[in-house]
């Protein structure tokens, strides 16, 4: 329950900064098959509510193969840390961006580690241009220009829809493609300021968007888990370039300053940071799992040839 609740609360923060996903620390915890598997069922469960058949008997089957005692925690942890994190976190990303990208920087880069050990290593060819479509996906969805646009309900529906698949998508950033967008500083000053219109309006279209991003993960975890693992891998390393910590006020990229080796420094300690959490989450992870019985591995056809 208390380390669902950190986890939540770790989501929730990582979310206000823009280049990080909350996919990334729901992989690093070890959480990432479960809760797309929790979502895939909730979003089923909504499904036959609407279309039937035995509407209110069939969702009741779904929802019970929900894992709540991870889903419950994770989102009063995710919203406890938004409705009071928010805030402080943007402000401090406004007055120290170089020294943060680098701490990012470090913990993303850090956290690569993790979709290459659950794809199972030993990478053959299909595996690595599998590998070099998700950094060049990721270059391009973390070079996209920032543009300004007006918040109003038709921007903000689609903009909600997209940004939230970075909930899902590790290495993707939500608030990075809101800020792309020019919905950043809207989004967090709507969550300062509690209005309520905003966010109930962002919300119902980041249900929507999260509806659609879930049940595909699912499918490509469930059927191609190797795969999907060696992209979501790529995808970190490529959207790493909006970490970098130089860059001009339009987003190019510089080459590294005075403060190099302080930077750096920063940039390891948040690489340092993720692998002491990492092998902190399979030592809990293993002293769970009875003796002798061996590690799990998902069901049906998740392993590509």
């Amino acid at each position: 329950m208390i380390g669902n609740l950190l986890r939540g609360a770790l989501i929730g923060v990582v979310e206000t900064v823009p280049g990080v996903s909350g996919g990334t620390v729901a992989l690093v915890t070890g959480i990432y098959d479960e809760l797309i598997d929790s979502g895939h069922q909730i979003t089923a469960a909504a499904r036959v509510l609407v279309t039937g058949p035995r509407r209110v008997c069939s969702a009741r089957e779904e929802l019970r193969a929900v894992s709540w005692r991870l889903v419950i925690p994770l989102l009063i942890g995710m919203a406890a840390a938004v409705l009071t994190i928010a805030g402080p976190i943007g402000r401090l990303v406004e007055t120290h961006p170089q020294a943060m990208r680098a701490l990012f920087l470090g913990l993303v880069a850090g956290s690569v580690l993790v979709p290459v050990r659950l794809s199972g290593g030993a990478w053959r060819r299909p595996e690595l241009l599998l590998f070099a479509a998700g950094v060049l996906g990721g270059l391009g969805l973390t070079s996209l220009p920032t543009t300004a646009l007006v918040p109003s309900p038709w921007i903000v529906a689609p903009a909600a829809a997209i940004a939230v698949c970075a909930l899902v998508l590790p290495g993707v950033s939500g608030s990075f493609l809101l800020l792309s967008f020019g919905l950043y500083q809207p989004t967090l000053q709507a969550v300062d300021e509690r209005d309520l219109g905003y966010l109930a309006w962002f919300g119902l279209w980041a249900c929507v968007g999260l509806v659609v991003i879930v049940r595909l993960m699912r499918h490509l975890l469930v059927r191609h888990h190797r795969g999907t693992m060696v992209v979501l891998a790529g995808v970190m390393i490529g959207a790493l370039r909006s970490l970098w910590p130089w860059q001009s006020a339009d987003g190019s990229l510089l080459p590294p300053g005075a403060d190099r080796v302080a930077l750096l420094g920063i940039a390891l300690a948040g690489a340092l940071a993720v692998q002491l959490l990492v092998l902190l989450e399979r030592r809990r992870t293993t002293a769970a799992r009875p003796t002798g019985a061996p590690e799990q591995t998902r069901p049906g056809p998740a392993a590509d040839t």
